[in-house]
């Protein structure tokens, strides 16, 4: 696991040692399972082929700066959305067209041979995740219309649940539920998606549907974009048990750069921030601004302040680490969440950051070839045991 090479020979040469973790982080195949700019996209016309600096974590030019080869695009709306699938489509549309428009850079991929093929062209792989099982309306025709249009994977809940599954915050909200886990259909969900090989994503998932998920499916499944409750325990996290669970049935955690995931000191430092621009935040949401965006207007006005309590990217490091020690490094990789977190830890102020992740495991003794695991080996050998047979 560790390198052979003397990492402090590398330390005392800065110059080799920056072109060295370029080399091995460009030469990787990374790829990042959970992106919002489809949302911003679709809520503020956002375009992924603009220039975003300064309003988005994410464009075009630099994912080519960041190194990014693989892009799964979250497709979202929240559970007070009217005609959900009509919205998920309408997102699906967005990255469609922003596609049509770059043939030269972003390419759609339906399989892992298609995404192979498109990386050694030297253009963005694209595919997307549909977050929330609520947008497929109870209805497998329509998980199947989103499966062709390019979805290969399903989050079975986001916050809310749908009438077939419990979602994290439904399962730890104190409120009485008319079940907890999956329903019948619910199972049927899961077996639907093993048939047509579309990945079964548990982050959001209550325990109770986690743990449903492992005794029904028949493939490894994913967290798209979770990290580890023992390090920082929130509802959204894994749970030790639940990360031996994935490793045993061949999936992969994929880590989220949430802060209030990868810090447990974020939250409270957050509530003080908040509070103390209060009018401000108030003023942004009478004047119409969606809660989310006007926290993330919030952090780019005062982002000076923000540096002040926005965690290291030592403690994502540390959520990744913590699951190679406890599994190995088969079962780990990167859901950043950019575009749909409001602030980063620091040093990935946005996509052009990814390099310095590799830097960091770099410096903690991790090889090249774990390395290229956790950059997207891990999530690309999921993806493909997951394809029809």
């Amino acid at each position: 696991m560790k390198i052979k090479l003397s990492l402090v020979t590398l330390l005392f040469s800065p110059v080799l040692f920056a072109q060295s973790y370029q080399k091995i982080h460009h030469k990787a195949i990374l790829v990042d399972s959970h992106n919002d700019i489809l949302m911003k996209a679709a809520d503020l016309g956002s375009l992924m082929d603009g220039d975003g600096r300064g309003k988005t974590h994410s464009d075009l030019s630099r994912w080519k700066e960041g190194g990014l080869d693989v892009q799964i695009f979250s497709v979202y709306t929240d559970g007070d959305k009217k005609n959900a699938y009509a919205y998920a489509n309408r997102e699906m549309d967005s990255l469609d067209a922003a596609v049509a428009r770059n043939p030269d850079k972003i390419r759609k991929a339906y399989s892992y041979k298609e995404i192979i093929k498109t990386v050694n062209q030297h253009k963005i792989a694209a595919l997307f995740g549909v977050e929330g099982g609520h947008m497929i309306e109870d209805d497998l025709g329509k998980l199947e219309v989103l499966y062709k249009r390019g979805a290969r994977y399903l989050t079975l809940t986001h916050n809310i649940s749908p009438a077939w599954a419990t979602s994290a915050a439904d399962e730890n909200n104190g409120k009485s539920l008319p079940h907890k886990g999956l329903t019948d259909f619910g199972k049927q969900v899961v077996k639907r998606m093993n048939e047509l090989g579309m990945l079964v994503d548990v982050s959001h998932a209550g325990d109770q549907t986690f743990w449903d998920v492992i005794a029904v499916t028949t493939r490894p499944v994913i967290a798209s974009h979770s990290s580890v409750y023992t390090l920082t325990p929130h509802r959204r996290n894994l749970k030790d048990g639940q990360i031996k669970a994935i490793a045993k049935n061949g999936g992969v955690v994929q880590i989220n750069f949430n802060p209030g995931f990868i810090d447990s000191s974020f939250d409270k430092k957050e509530a003080i921030f908040l509070k103390s621009h209060a009018a401000v935040l108030d003023s942004l949401k009478r004047s119409g601004m969606d809660g989310h965006y006007a926290v993330d207007y919030l952090y780019r006005l005062y982002a000076g302040e923000a540096l002040n309590f926005r965690p290291p990217l030592s403690k994502l490091i540390d959520h990744i680490e913590y699951i190679i020690k406890l599994v190995g490094p088969d079962y780990v990789g990167i859901g950043s969440d950019f575009d749909g977190i409001n602030t980063t830890p620091l040093q990935l102020d946005d996509v052009t950051g990814y390099p310095l992740i590799t830097k960091a495991l770099l410096e903690r003794g991790y090889s090249k070839k774990v390395i290229y695991k956790i950059s997207g080996g891990n999530f690309l050998r999921v993806l493909k045991a997951n394809e029809k047979k």
